[in-house]
């Protein structure tokens, strides 16, 4: 362990392949703050308190100029879009969330994900089918082009469409994980052309649905047939841009934490084998053990609150560590233990409260498939790398490649 500022440890490259030695260090001060620096919060319950707590903010405007989050903004903040709901707060976000919500879940559109299973199963065969060779990328051939075609079904893209906005994901995932030598003003200007593309793709999307609507959410959040109308073109844009990058970032590093996990624990990969069912709990461990989403930056108290005797001010940065809070031994039992058998698992994956994940339902059902077909087709899988190059946000952690050796595909 380094004598850094702990949160800087986070940050730190060098400890993204395991930094729960970091936030080991950190519950020990439960709210933790070095400086001007973030106040940084690690355990369960406090995490869990303030996930729930009305008096914290998620947008921008609310916190004081001179507090600086330590970590670049939420994924989206620019000027092409305006703020999604994620980084909105009641009633705006309420109500916006609820618009989205009507055609992609309960109890307005019940089937939704359910019903996408058999096509979610053919994504992933003929993704599996088309691995070649003795040694694969589980990231770059599987774990990045199923997501990202998976929104593109929901969202009603046309198959034809489907490989442009598998370019402006590829583009707009990447500059969220910069390089040390890449020019941050050419990452933010390659991330806004991007955008504005996809903007003006979507936007002429949108508008073919309210001509010719179908049955895709894109058309259901235009039609908006809900109490409170349809959403206007810009709020669908930034819901739909929503949809691609969080949901798409969320899934792909739940899958290759997932493989990664299971290939170093082989007796659970046997099993998940042998027993397909297992993938439902296999998956709720891995949310627990290697959440997708390692902290929530940018939140901000709109009032002085106080937590185990430390004042926060109002206007404060805090980082909400939800991979520290999921490994808490006040809360779990060995809590760095991978155990698909655990019985207490209420874990802080996809957060909690009114900004939980949206997709959720989606990412597991899309991890649970993708998890078993991987368990049953790969043969003999093992890792090439451990640990594998991961990539350099601090946010969204998980590797930038996983090479695995295999000894073929079965059919």
């Amino acid at each position: 362990m380094t004598h850094a500022p702990l949160a800087q440890q986070i940050t730190d490259y060098a400890n993204r392949a395991d930094p729960y030695p970091v936030y080991a260090e950190l519950r020990k001060n439960p709210v933790h703050r070095e400086g001007n620096g973030p106040f940084v919060v690690s355990t369960y319950w406090d995490i869990q308190g303030l996930l729930h707590d009305p008096r914290i903010s998620s947008e921008r405007r609310n916190r004081a100029d001179a507090a600086d989050s330590g970590l670049p903004e939420e994924e989206g903040g620019d000027d092409v879009l305006p703020p999604n709901f994620l980084r909105l707060d009641p009633p705006e976000h309420d109500r916006q969330r609820a618009m989205t919500n009507r055609p992609f879940g309960p109890p307005h559109s019940p089937r939704r994900i359910d019903g996408m299973r058999g096509e979610l199963h053919t994504i992933v065969t003929g993704l599996i089918d088309g691995l070649e060779g003795d040694t694969i990328d589980l990231v770059d051939r599987f774990s990045y082009p199923f997501p990202v075609t998976v929104i593109c079904r929901l969202l009603g893209v046309p198959r034809e469409d489907e490989p442009q906005f598998h370019g402006w994901a590829d583009t707009l995932v990447s500059t969220l994980d910069p390089r040390p030598d890449q020019d941050s003003a050419e990452r933010l200007k390659v991330a806004k052309d991007a955008r504005m593309q996809l903007g003006m793709y979507l936007a002429g999307l949108i508008e073919d649905r309210r001509k010719s609507p179908g049955d895709d959410m894109l058309s259901q959040l235009v039609a908006g047939h809900g109490p409170d109308g349809p959403m206007s073109t810009m709020e669908v844009l930034s819901t739909a841009a929503l949809l691609l990058i969080a949901g798409h970032e969320t899934t792909v590093n739940l899958i290759t934490n997932g493989m990664l996990t299971l290939l170093r624990h082989p007796d659970v990969l046997q099993r998940l084998r042998d027993e397909p069912r297992l993938a439902v709990p296999i998956v709720e461990e891995l949310l627990r053990y290697e959440p997708p989403v390692q902290l929530l930056p940018n939140r901000t108290p709109i009032t002085d609150i106080e937590i185990r005797g430390v004042t926060i001010p109002k206007g404060s940065a805090m980082w909400l560590v939800l991979a520290s809070g999921n490994r808490d031994p006040e809360r779990f039992e060995n809590p760095d233990r991978f155990d698909p058998d655990r019985k207490d698992i209420q874990h802080l994956g996809l957060g909690s409260g009114i900004h939980s994940c949206f997709g959720a339902p989606l990412a597991r059902l899309e991890t649970q498939i993708a998890l078993v077909e991987l368990a049953r087709r790969l043969d003999n899988p093992r890792l090439v790398d451990d640990p594998p190059p991961y990539r350099r946000n601090a946010v969204l952690r998980g590797p930038r490649h996983l090479r695995i050796a295999i000894d073929g595909v079965r059919p």
